[in-house]
């Protein structure tokens, strides 16, 4: 089973860039972590019939009508939960350890930071960063294979924009050689 995890699109149209297309074409579930910010993003998603989601601070109010604010489910007996605030820091993932804990699920996958981070503990917890408008990052979504409950995870850079603190880093450290 081949999971892509994304979060933070934060797109107001009716069409999904290419870019991420091209990554959730041919896997079997879509969990976004929050943050679509229109109704007309999410049932652009929601078309696909592989939607697992949850809404996320930035969603506009219709839309956190529409979803809620936590989604658990199984894929091949691992417990996955959903949600978009798991914890402010990628520096200290203790609460969103708990969280998982709490919510009794063995990967955790929430957005809000727009940076990727998988971390493997008793409990998975995966950030796909933001594949539209990353921070501290380029542009992600992360991929989970599921088979035979054994779950590995990595994480994909795609096409698109990095944020200006990484475009400056690379600025000057072109300039500095």
């Amino acid at each position: 089973m081949k999971i892509i995890a994304i979060s933070d699109t934060h797109l107001h149209g009716t069409s999904i860039p290419h870019n991420i297309i091209d990554v959730i074409e041919d896997c079997d579930i879509i969990v976004h972590a929050g943050d679509f910010t229109s109704v007309e993003c999410y049932k652009v998603f929601a078309s696909t019939r592989k939607l697992k989601a949850v809404c996320g601070n930035s969603d506009d109010a219709k839309l956190k009508k529409l979803l809620p604010e936590r989604v658990k489910f199984e894929v091949e007996g691992v417990k996955i939960g959903v949600v978009h605030e798991a914890g402010l820091s990628i520096t200290n993932t203790t609460a969103m350890r708990y969280l998982a804990l709490e919510m009794e699920v063995d990967i955790l996958i929430f957005g809000h930071i727009h940076r990727p981070l998988i971390e493997k503990s008793d409990v998975m917890l995966v950030c796909p960063g933001s594949p539209t408008s990353p921070r501290m990052a380029d542009p992600t979504v992360v991929e989970l294979i599921i088979k035979n409950g054994v779950i590995s995870a990595r994480i994909i850079e795609i096409e698109g924009k990095c944020c200006d603190y990484v475009a400056f880093s690379r600025n000057l450290e072109k300039s500095l050689k």
